[in-house]
């Protein structure tokens, strides 16, 4: 079976296969484009990359402890695959208006690097080791950060797809 991020891989290609630049704008109404989706997504690769490595360089996971309320919606995201629609960004990942060639030019080079980090992660400090917080999760191992990106990829590959849809109906 793929790994996590192979299948994150996939679903954004499937996303964006045929996609031109006027449809990658359309959006409902106070929605983000499918350009802005992928800002959001890359921003959230490159602040996991960077927070991994800060864990490696300091010699020690950055984990905390989980309040209740993050074990469940742990377990709903990561057990489940349940990504909530209208789920708040945390700010280091709204979109920002990076030229879309920008984005789209790094954004599988970067999952490739985060993936390296989570793997190196896991030599440091082994697969059961809660490594790094996320902002609403909690403390995660480095195979729930891989299952969280992807669930979250999958998550705005849909969006991203119906944004594509509706243009070609409109």
């Amino acid at each position: 079976m793929p790994s996590h991020l192979e299948r994150l891989r996939s679903q954004l290609r499937d996303a964006l296969a045929g996609a031109n630049a006027d449809a990658m704008l359309q959006a409902p109404p106070g929605k983000w484009n499918s350009e802005q989706i992928l800002e959001h997504l890359l921003l959230s690769y490159t602040a996991t990359t960077r927070g991994l490595e800060k864990c490696v360089e300091k010699g020690s996971p950055c984990a905390t402890h989980s309040t209740l309320q993050q074990r469940l919606a742990t377990v709903v995201l990561i057990n489940f695959g349940y990504f909530p629609d209208g789920a708040k960004s945390p700010p280091h990942a709204l979109p920002r208006g990076m030229a879309p060639q920008e984005v789209r030019s790094v954004l599988f080079a970067e999952i490739d690097k985060m993936e390296s980090a989570f793997d190196d992660c896991e030599r440091h400090f082994g697969a059961a080791t809660k490594i790094m917080d996320h902002p609403i999760l909690g403390p995660l191992t480095v195979e729930q950060w891989r299952k969280f990106h992807f669930v979250h990829g999958r998550h705005h590959a849909r969006q991203i797809r119906q944004r594509l849809k509706l243009r070609q109906n409109g």
